[in-house]
């Protein structure tokens, strides 16, 4: 599908991401897994890491606490799923600090398990707060971010948004569509270069 979506309307193969919320997460993971060469990044939100189950039984449980691996074996999932050798994607981690479907403990192990693909060490990282909540960005080798956290403190389960005040007026944000000040959309979209900041600047 992205490949006709890439002939068809003429997109460029090193602007391609992909993001999910949930399940949705958990499938952003195993997408940028398995087709590394296909996307130039992926935003993974509320999501699983890759590799943290192969049924549904095991599913339900890592969504509750991920199993106990380390960096390397997160990362070793990762790098047997495919053959390729090149870059790999950059990582956007989003989560909720009181997400009681997904504990936030994924997010941990989704970051062991992208820094050791990435070749990063996890401890060693930039971090700001941004409109209250905590982001934290690693670095290549030529200064680029290709890992990053941000979580969103007393979120539960849902994407991170931040409405207008005429979206606000328009009544409540749809499911799982959570007002925290802060749009992880919005976020994406910059860092991939999809939207200028100062189209957006009156849009975070």
């Amino acid at each position: 599908m992205v490949t006709r979506m890439r002939r068809s309307h003429g997109v460029d193969p090193a602007r391609i991401f992909i993001t999910g919320l949930s399940a949705g997460g958990a499938m952003t993971a195993v997408m940028l897994a398995t087709y590394p060469e296909v996307f130039a990044g992926g935003g993974i939100i509320a999501g699983l890491p890759f590799g943290a189950a192969s049924d549904v039984r095991h599913v339900m449980a890592a969504m509750k606490k991920p199993r106990a691996s380390t960096p390397q074996e997160w990362g070793d999932l990762v790098r047997s799923a495919s053959a390729h050798t090149g870059r790999r994607p950059t990582v956007s981690i989003w989560h909720g600090t009181h997400d009681g479907t997904v504990a936030v403990a994924n997010a941990d192990a989704l970051l062991s398990q992208w820094t050791n693909v990435h070749g990063l060490p996890e401890a060693t990282f930039a971090q700001t707060v941004v409109a209250g909540h905590c982001r934290r960005t690693w670095l290549n080798k030529k200064g680029e971010v290709v890992v990053e956290l941000t979580l969103i403190e007393g979120m539960g389960h849902g994407t991170p948004v931040r409405r207008t005040k005429a979206q606000a007026s328009a009544g409540d944000a749809g499911p799982f569509m959570l007002d925290v000040g802060l749009s992880s959309s919005l976020h994406l979209a910059r860092s991939w270069d999809l939207v200028s900041r100062r189209a957006s600047s009156n849009r975070r």
